[in-house]
């Protein structure tokens, strides 16, 4: 843990306090330990992949053959994904001033239909099939870096099954198996988290491979690119505001400098760039999914924000980005099953009870006279964490506020993701809580896996019947 911190200290240009070792030869008696280490993660996914399709489609989809049931999982968007495989992204200029797929269909980004189409035509299956099996191999990709975090911090086993559970049991979490995008972005930002926050050269391809596909799949996917810049900025902080040797005694006897004395460089452009270059590059690559999206249609339409314009013209979506600071866009009130609208209404205030409980805990331990080298270590890809998951909440909201937050549900159950994996690095730092603690705790999760099960398989029961959930 000490060298962790020196490296961080003394190699500002990558400034990592979380080390992911990479050998090219291992010692071989180690190589089956070392084989089924990295297998374990890969078959817990593929598990709870199977899982979820098996409540789906074996024991909530409507009455009927096998591959009628598994087609069930095919509706709403995922129609317009369909059609841009099979027709290509067409529209007007300007864009229909109604939802009409034949006419304007640049409503969303193109990873997820343009790697659909590689399978259609790649497998020859048909274009419904290739959409359910993109997202569903990007749903075991997504759990599968769930569980190589846990990994890489050490999460003990109860606190990986009490993670995957809060995940698996949200009511929306049964987007990463229909066919929607859900998953395929959740699966490139978790893995762009994972192999930006890694150190060696190259990881930095498959951090700048994952976060090319994540901005071209969500518009979002541009700002969660800032990953790497936040989390260098953070461990540069902390690497100077925690000396290796004041990190040798014991956390009773820490008394580190206050981190905020460690962000005077911010305020010289060139330091900045020149003690993060590494990170602000990888960053603008990142971006490239969208920008060439967006130059794609300023070559073919004259409008680079084609995007927008069509999402404006069809769905009515006017950003407000003022509307988390308005008190009347939050719901108190326990929404009906039967209305997704007030659903979608309480998970905006669920979003932000999220946010504003796990500020409090980490601004308590950082304004407290003792902190860990634990803490310290995980903080830089936490904060990394909580911008991306505070930026997808922030423009969700500011996007969805003019339609009564419709969709969200969904939207949120990628914060929802990123909280909950951010939560287990941060519990990691405290020492065994006693028996009646953990089993507290434990109690509380299974209530809450419970409601939140039942309620995912009454959306289920609708959404594969073809009624509007989120």
């Amino acid at each position: 843990m000490r060298s962790e911190i020196a490296l961080a200290h003394n190699r500002t240009s990558s400034c990592n306090l979380e080390s992911f070792p990479i050998s090219s030869a291992l010692p071989t008696d180690d190589m089956m330990t070392h084989s089924w280490s990295l297998l374990r993660p890969l078959l817990a996914g593929l598990i709870l992949t199977l899982l979820q399709l098996a409540m789906a489609v074996g024991l909530l989809a409507p009455e009927g053959s096998a591959s009628n049931r598994y087609s069930t999982l095919l509706q709403h968007d995922s129609y317009w994904f369909m059609n841009i495989v099979d027709r290509g992204y067409q529209t007007i200029v300007p864009p229909a001033d109604h939802k009409v797929m034949e006419v304007s269909n640049v409503a969303f980004f193109p990873a997820y239909p343009a790697i659909a189409a590689l399978f259609r035509y790649g497998l020859n299956i048909d274009t419904g099939t290739a959409l359910l099996i993109v997202a569903q191999l990007a749903a075991w990709g997504f759990w599968s870096y769930f569980f190589l975090f846990c990994k890489r911090w050490s999460i003990s086993p109860a606190l990986q099954v009490c993670g995957s559970m809060l995940i698996l049991t949200h009511p929306a979490a049964f987007f990463l198996i229909a066919g929607y995008s859900e998953s395929l972005f959740l699966m490139a930002l978790l893995g762009f988290i994972y192999w930006s926050s890694a150190q060696g050269r190259a990881v930095k391809f498959w951090a700048a491979l994952h976060g090319i596909v994540m901005s071209a799949t969500r518009i979002v996917g541009i700002v969660c690119a800032a990953f790497p810049v936040v989390h260098s900025v953070f461990a540069m902080a902390l690497a100077r505001s925690f000396p290796p040797g004041e990190l040798e005694a014991p956390p009773a006897a820490q008394t580190s400098r206050p981190i905020l004395q460690s962000w005077a460089g911010l305020r010289e452009p060139r330091r900045l760039f020149r003690q993060h270059g590494a990170a602000i590059g990888l960053m603008v690559v990142a971006t490239l999914g969208a920008l060439s999206f967006f130059l794609y249609c300023q070559l073919r339409w004259g409008h680079w924000d084609i995007y927008m314009l069509t999402q404006a013209a069809g769905w009515g979506i006017i950003p407000d980005y003022l509307a988390v600071f308005r008190p009347s866009n939050y719901r108190w009130l326990v929404p009906a099953l039967n209305n997704p609208t007030e659903a979608s209404q309480m998970s905006m205030t669920l979003g932000a009870l999220l946010l504003i409980g796990i500020a409090f805990c980490e601004i308590s331990v950082a304004l407290g006279r003792t902190r860990s080298a634990r803490w310290a270590n995980g903080l830089p890809t936490r904060a990394g964490i909580y911008f991306c998951a505070a930026a997808i909440y922030y423009l969700s909201v500011s996007g969805v506020a003019c339609v009564d937050m419709e969709s969200m549900l969904r939207y949120e159950f990628c914060v929802h993701v990123l909280i909950v994996l951010a939560l287990l690095n941060y519990l990691r730092q405290f020492r065994m809580p006693p028996m009646f603690v953990r089993a507290f705790g434990i109690a509380a999760v299974a209530l809450i896996t419970a409601a939140g099960l039942s309620v995912q398989g009454w959306y289920v029961w609708n959404f594969t019947r073809g009624n509007w959930v989120a």
